[in-house]
């Protein structure tokens, strides 16, 4: 996306990490593991780290700020400074009540408080999908300080890498025939990521004739060692996987599962949707409102193993044409309506001044 938006001739973007602990080899405690991501995550895009500039000098020199969340006091306080300076500030959180309620009583009331003063130091908000932008309205937002730059990966990327053969290679390498149906679950074996709620579903299904489809676990965390103990041999656990390597990962399931509790919005949706994957997802995952219905998936209730086993064979009996129907859904969920949304916000902002 930073990289679509550095190409705008209309738009000169300089991005500022707070810190650089995902840029090269750093320890993932979700997933366990030393990590290096195989794409470069700061090519193609003007970048610098907090520490290499001047922040001041950095808000003097903008038209505008964008700021990804509040939760960092680092993130605060440059808000609070663009606030006092007149600087138009477009904020972009994950937030929906789903994941991040404001709990109730004397709690509720302290967030609420503690959100009216967030926003009001905010020009616009970046929505990344309908409960998101629910949750800004709830809270006061006005909805005409509300842009849709919706939470998107790279389809081409996906798609381009989810071939047939790139699909029956995979299957290949982890001791599978090219004709095994499979269900993917593919993330960090987490207790909020739910992978034990996935295994227990596909023991539970009635499979037609009593044929289980393969149970694929991509991914590594606290769980794994306890998935391992209670899987018969027809589960495959193939560890973590890099970037380059999930399109045919994607691309050789069948239907994918995120069962997710508190799922701010579940992004690998969008990449099992753009490799031409059928999904069931909970209903707290945040992507479910606007990315899932029956005609790619199911949307299940949030820890229901009865209503999981149940959805899983009829979705795995369409998940061809489900799987179809996924991708050509998620094409016009992409980086290109970002940038588009990126651009109404600015125009907005900037007129105002």
């Amino acid at each position: 996306m930073l990289r679509l938006i550095s190409s705008a001739p209309d738009i000169e973007l300089k991005v500022i990490f707070e810190s650089d602990f995902s840029d090269g080899a750093y320890r993932d405690a979700g997933f366990g593991l030393d990590v290096a991501w195989d794409v470069p995550l700061r090519e193609g895009y003007n970048s610098a780290l907090m520490k290499e500039v001047d922040v001041d000098t950095v808000l003097r020199e903008c038209d505008v700020a964008w700021l990804h969340g509040w939760e960092s006091a680092v993130f605060r306080k440059i808000l609070a400074q663009a606030h006092i300076s007149g600087k138009p500030v477009l904020m972009r959180g994950e937030n929906w009540d789903g994941a991040m309620p404001d709990g109730v009583g004397p709690k509720a009331w302290l967030r609420k408080r503690y959100h009216k003063n967030i926003f009001s130091k905010c020009s616009a908000f970046l929505s990344i999908g309908s409960m998101n932008r629910q949750y800004y309205l709830k809270r006061g937002v006005p909805e005409n300080c509300i842009f849709d730059m919706p939470y998107a990966v790279d389809n081409d990327f996906f798609a381009s890498g989810a071939t047939e053969d790139a699909a029956k290679e995979f299957k290949k390498s982890i001791g599978l025939q090219a004709h095994q149906k499979s269900i993917l679950f593919a993330g960090k074996f987490s207790a909020r990521k739910r992978p034990e709620l996935v295994l227990q579903a596909w023991q539970k299904a009635q499979w037609p004739n009593g044929e289980f489809p393969v149970l694929i676990f991509a991914g590594d965390g606290e769980l794994r060692k306890e998935l391992e103990l209670n899987s018969p041999e027809n589960v495959k656990f193939i560890g973590f996987r890099n970037q380059t390597a999930l399109p045919a990962v994607y691309g050789a399931a069948d239907v994918f599962v995120l069962a997710s509790e508190r799922e701010p919005w579940g992004v690998a949706v969008n990449e099992a949707m753009a490799s031409g994957t059928a999904v069931i997802v909970s209903d707290q995952c945040g992507a479910a409102a606007d990315l899932v219905d029956n005609s790619v998936g199911a949307v299940v209730p949030t820890g229901d193993v009865e209503a999981l086993a149940g959805f899983l064979p009829s979705v795995m009996a369409n998940s061809g044409k489900m799987g179809m129907t996924a991708q050509k859904k998620i094409s016009s969920w992409d980086l290109s309506a970002d940038l588009a949304g990126l651009k109404s916000a600015l125009s907005f902002v900037l007129d105002r001044m």
